[in-house]
């Protein structure tokens, strides 16, 4: 089936779906697990991990077909984190946690995907040798 055919469209779609499905299980998992800013700031920094991973990996290593990133990234990723919930909680904070909560908010989303960054190039390297 070539990606312009209409039942590739409908599988796409449906795989972002599930994607989704299992994302939002997974951040409602974590919400009932951790306090508010925990649980936002956790699935904001593993999701930038998993996404670094996922980009530096299509571009490195391509084990993954395209419909399975798009599942993972559009689909699992957008739903597992979150920036509306990370601004409403840093808005609702008092002044000195939402400094706290920002600053750790992209410290570890950068590092999340320098990490994931890392992960690819090295396995990368491994599958050259």
């Amino acid at each position: 089936m070539t990606d312009g055919h209409s039942l590739a469209t409908v599988e796409t779609y449906a795989l972002v779906a599930l994607g989704g499905f299992a994302g939002a299980n997974a951040r409602y998992a974590v919400d009932g697990a951790l306090p508010a800013l925990p649980a936002t700031l956790a699935v904001n920094a593993v999701g930038s991990a998993l996404l670094g991973f996922l980009l530096y990996e299509a571009a490195h290593l391509g084990v993954f077909s395209g419909p399975m990133r798009t599942a993972v990234g559009t689909g699992f990723l957008s739903s597992l984190t979150t920036y509306s919930t990370f601004a409403v909680q840093t808005l609702q904070a008092t002044p000195l946690y939402a400094a706290g909560n920002v600053t750790a908010n992209y410290a570890l989303g950068i590092a999340g995907v320098l990490l994931g960054r890392h992960v690819a190039l090295a396995l990368a390297r491994r599958a050259d040798a």
